[in-house]
């Protein structure tokens, strides 16, 4: 079963430049993980420092892989001092079958 999600976070004023280098560059390897069918980072419209991204998994132990991949923490540690939020907000969802 495919593991779904939505992350988001919202750039502290002033570091969106910063926020979206890392994501394009974190964005790059992601798409390259065996398992990974989507990781597609956006904007909301209207507020460019609001980051949604869209990630698909073809199944558990590939999105375990992904948590484990070892340029993820310093992902994380990197992008964590330029959100307003304490980490990312993590939405699990539910294919409608």
């Amino acid at each position: 079963m495919k593991k779904t999600l939505f992350a988001e976070f919202t750039a502290r004023e002033g570091a969106r430049d910063e926020v979206a280098r890392l994501l394009r560059d974190y964005a790059r390897k992601v798409r390259e993980e065996e398992g990974n069918l989507a990781f597609d980072v956006y904007t909301r419209a209207g507020d460019p420092r609001a980051f949604w991204i869209f990630e698909v998994y073809q199944d558990e132990d590939s999105f375990t892989r992904h948590l484990e991949a070892p340029y993820g923490g310093p992902f994380n540690a990197a992008l964590a001092p330029l959100i307003e939020e304490d980490a990312s907000v993590l939405t699990f969802l539910d294919q409608l079958t």
